[in-house]
């Protein structure tokens, strides 16, 4: 990655970590999502303007409804990395519920529509991962702190 566009992220991560972001984020992110996904007809997210970003198709786990959620990804060799910070909050979001209820799912990445399986990173292996996330947003790892919960970090594999 370039150095320009690795200190923008950073700045910008370090907007997205305040507690104005945390507070604010929650309500103007998924309007100014659903509206980037209408004007790209589903190819861009407004989170993958800087970042890589997947829109989630779950099952809902109470429901059985089909849920919908934009989020930042890390790609890892043919793997989607998801984080559930949910803006630091202290309940988990509720696609990670879905994904431990239903880890089969889809993706839509970068144009392109795939049916993947969702694994929960053990704890024998969230060093590494955070690394691997910390690399390409630095800072992130703050939500889990601020949130005072351990969060929930998935690996989407194509199935």
């Amino acid at each position: 990655m370039d150095s320009p566009l690795r200190t923008f992220r950073a700045g910008v991560a370090w907007v997205s970590r305040t507690r104005w972001f945390r507070r604010v984020g929650p309500r103007i992110m998924p309007p100014f999502e659903r509206v980037m996904a209408k004007l790209t007809e589903g190819r861009v997210t407004a989170s993958g303007i800087l970042m890589p970003a997947l829109v989630l198709h779950t099952t809902g786990a109470k429901t059985g409804q089909p849920r919908q959620t934009e989020l930042m990804c890390v790609p890892d060799h043919g793997t989607w990395l998801i984080t559930g910070s949910n803006f630091a909050r202290e309940q988990h979001p509720a696609w990670t519920a879905n994904l431990l209820a239903h880890p089969e799912a889809e993706i839509d990445y970068k144009g392109r529509r795939m049916r993947v399986t969702a694994t929960l990173v053990p704890d024998s292996e969230r060093e590494e991962v955070w690394a691997t996330i910390q690399r390409q947003w630095p800072g992130y790892r703050k939500y889990e702190v601020a949130s005072g919960r351990t969060l929930r970090i998935f690996r989407l594999t194509v199935r």
